[in-house]
């Protein structure tokens, strides 16, 4: 039994099998030119109006295709099936999925998209956060959440990101630990006669990152400059190694190498020539600058083993290989570097990522600038007045 409809309500009508109220929008036409419908059905008539408003605001908002009975774990898979696979980097995409299995899905994989709230998302970071998780992790946990949604947008299958609008737990960046001046001279002469003893060095020197120093070859060193380019890294992906892009773009770029640096990665590439000679058609050529006894490729986990030892002999504790990034930063800056400079050394993405990471070196130059500062505008003011 159809009834007189308000304006821009849409068609209303009672069916006689259920007794429930139906309510049609026009929402355009199919290939064909033949006009298409979508129903919104209700117990009352009162009940249709008010979904019949929201889905006209929907189809004047290009909003008319959002599939309101998608699940959070089926958007989750789909973006990391279709989208994430072959975008990113293999590790990057293994880390997403682990946070959608282990942490989004089991918490909101069965909730609608469409009923998921910012209050929803709010409760799982806090819960991950009770849990006793690294603020990084929640932060990722967020992040993962917030590209799924921003990629259900791009498809038109959600209306809005409330990943987004949740509050990220304010992240706490941890000064990195340095080797102090006498700590880096003490381990350069530890190394000396070890086999990676130009690798640490090179590191130490000019804060390359690990996988940047291994995934170095031969056709990126200018022997006669002394410039080294960084086109690549050496990087661990589902148990094979594999020569990657950097990490980012802004960490392509070009180094000198100090003059010592220079004569010792030198010292190296005669040192690797005899290897190859002395092994002959067991040497594996690959053009790496730093390689295995036989010429491969190193693996990452082999350095960080090497490196332990190479410390522990030296007295020195127990280090990582990323904290020879550190402290070269921090011996630049130390010596007066600008900060600009050091960015395009260490291949930062911006200098406000540098001065976060190392803005607490800088503290004396800031000190410096104040008294400065000072002496110009109260200082000579002074001295006239007393004058």
């Amino acid at each position: 039994m159809a009834t007189r409809r308000g304006n821009q309500e849409g068609s209303i009508y009672q069916r006689s099998s259920d007794q429930r109220w139906v309510g049609a929008v026009l929402i355009g036409q199919n290939t064909r030119g033949r006009p298409v419908h979508k129903y919104v059905t209700g117990k009352s008539r009162a009940e249709v109006v008010r979904k019949l408003k929201q889905l006209r605001r929907e189809v004047d908002d290009g909003l008319s295709s959002i599939d309101r009975n998608l699940k959070v774990s089926e958007l989750l898979n789909r973006w990391l099936d279709d989208v994430i696979r072959h975008q990113v980097v293999w590790s990057t995409a293994k880390n997403y999925r682990i946070i959608a299995t282990h942490h989004i899905i089991p918490a909101l994989g069965n909730k609608r998209i469409a009923d998921l709230t910012v209050a929803d998302v709010d409760h799982l970071l806090a819960k991950k956060r009770d849990d006793g998780y690294a603020i990084s992790t929640v932060r990722r946990v967020r992040s993962v959440l917030a590209q799924a949604l921003d990629q259900g947008i791009r498809w038109g299958l959600v209306g809005r990101n409330v990943a987004t609008l949740s509050r990220a737990p304010r992240a706490v960046r941890q000064e990195g630990r340095t080797l102090t001046p006498e700590q880096a001279r003490h381990l350069l002469h530890s190394l000396k006669g070890h086999r990676h003893e130009a690798l640490f060095a090179l590191m130490l020197s000019t804060g390359l990152r690990r996988g940047e120093a291994l995934g170095l070859m031969w056709i990126d060193f200018n022997r006669k400059t002394g410039v080294l380019r960084i086109n690549r890294q050496l990087k661990r992906e589902a148990s094979v190694l594999v020569a990657a892009d950097t990490k980012t773009a802004g960490s392509r770029r070009a180094i000198n190498l100090p003059v010592p640096m220079l004569d010792e990665l030198l010292k190296h590439e005669k040192r690797q020539q005899r290897a190859r000679n002395e092994l002959g058609d067991r040497w594996m050529e690959t053009g790496f600058i730093f390689t295995s006894e036989l010429g491969t490729p190193m693996d990452p986990r082999n350095l960080y083993r090497e490196f332990q030892e190479v410390c522990q002999k030296a007295g020195l504790g127990q280090w990582h290989p990323h904290e020879l990034r550190h402290s070269a930063a921090s011996l630049m800056l130390a010596q007066g570097i600008p900060l600009q400079v050091v960015s395009r050394v260490l291949g930062h993405s911006s200098i406000r990522m540098t001065a976060d990471v190392y803005g607490h070196i800088l503290d004396p130059d800031r000190e410096e600038a104040a008294n400065a500062i000072g002496a110009i505008l109260w200082q000579s003011y002074e001295r006239q007045s007393e004058d």
